[in-house]
């Protein structure tokens, strides 16, 4: 039986009780959980192993690669902008950053970046992963191209690039890359874009899905699906490469604890506030969060809604208050914030699973977590 350790605040004992059940029926090698209401951590658990072949167990301070999962933290940060005055979601790229504006992509406003509704969704000429290993230079190549499909006539997933595009975008607004943003104003919570070497140590080495038994399913993509998920394709144990820890990729590459995510999500579905400081403002949110676009995403194919970077929970995905919304992660990572419950949720792990949503493992947490209510 696997050892929990961490702590369950009286009345969120069911809580524990799931997430133990993931070792112990839902295969989980080593995770944490975390739960924040009204800015008080609830919920702080961890267990299993980070590392297999060292059998290094998994610590209180364990950073997961949460892959997708980081796009929430990528949403944060532009809403932190937005709050401050330095960007405005409904103005187009181009005031910005003027050479995005050709092949018909003048029209583009930041909030259709952010949602997904862009047509970016991936490179057109043939691509190696050592191309997302320069930030820059991936998103000059984005910039210059041709969309998949017109601007704001639907959303499609952009996989990976979202994120060179945002933090192209949002350099020339801030000065710093959000790789740098993050480090200096949200890694005191225990999270980072890439992971710096000091850090190594601390990090949990991510374990492949089991094979996919579908086949034919790269005849079946249309070209955009193709783009966004193919080109190239994702080996699924990058993260624990060197080069991917030391990229910018803040789409895929964040690495982070449940504890700072469930924090983050806390002050955002909050006051605004973590432990007193002030981190964005309740109409920024409300901007980052209210619907840009819905209905089935042209990549995933799933009934998706879209926020400024954020996934809004129209699927109830996340619980069942309509106004929570977050992201989530291949492999089975998520986080998310509820304004209704006033709480931030987490969970990351490095076993990773096949199910796009609802992953059993994250079904059981948020049931136990809204039964405890």
């Amino acid at each position: 039986m696997t050892a929990i350790h961490g702590t369950v605040a009286p009345g969120f004992e069911s809580v524990r009780e799931a997430f133990a059940s993931n070792f112990s029926e839902r295969s989980d090698i080593g995770a944490s959980v975390s739960l924040v209401i009204d800015g008080k951590i609830l919920v702080d658990l961890w267990g299993g192993v980070a590392d297999q072949a060292e059998g290094r167990e998994w610590q209180a301070d364990t950073l997961a690669n949460i892959w997708s999962t980081t796009k929430g933290v990528t949403a944060a940060c532009f809403a932190m902008l937005v709050d401050r005055g330095q960007i405005d979601y409904n103005a187009p790229v181009t005031r910005y950053w003027p050479e995005f504006g050709v092949a018909g992509k003048d029209q583009i406003t930041v909030a259709m970046m952010l949602s997904h509704q862009g047509g970016l969704c991936g490179f057109r000429d043939p691509a190696t992963v050592d191309d997302f290993y320069d930030a820059e230079r991936a998103a000059a190549k984005l910039a210059a191209a041709e969309p998949f499909w017109e601007p704001g006539t639907q959303s499609g997933y952009h996989a990976i690039s979202i994120g060179f595009l945002a933090t192209a975008l949002f350099r020339r607004v801030e000065g710093r890359t959000i790789k740098q943003f993050v480090q200096d104003e949200l890694g005191g919570l225990g999270m980072n874009i890439g992971l710096p070497p000091s850090l190594t140590q601390k990090a949990a080495t991510m374990i492949a899905p089991p094979a996919l038994t579908s086949t034919g399913l790269v005849q079946d993509m249309t070209d955009a699906q193709f783009a966004a998920i193919a080109n190239p394709p994702i080996d699924p144990l990058a993260p624990n490469s060197d080069k991917w820890r030391a990229a910018e990729i803040p789409s895929a590459n964040g690495f982070a604890t449940a504890r700072s995510l469930a924090v983050l999500y806390g002050a955002l579905a909050g006051d605004g506030t973590i432990n007193g400081d002030r981190l964005i403002g309740a109409d920024a949110m409300a901007a980052a969060t209210v619907e840009r676009i819905s209905g089935v995403d042209a990549i995933l194919r799933i009934e998706a809604s879209w926020g400024c970077g954020f996934l809004r929970n129209s699927t109830q995905v996340y619980g069942p208050n309509e106004a929570a919304f977050g992201h989530s992660g291949w492999g089975g990572s998520f986080a998310f914030g509820d304004p209704e419950a006033r709480l931030g949720l987490a969970y990351t792990m490095n076993r990773m699973g096949t199910d796009l949503i609802n992953d059993p493992r994250n079904i059981a947490i948020i049931d136990a977590v809204y039964a405890s209510l």
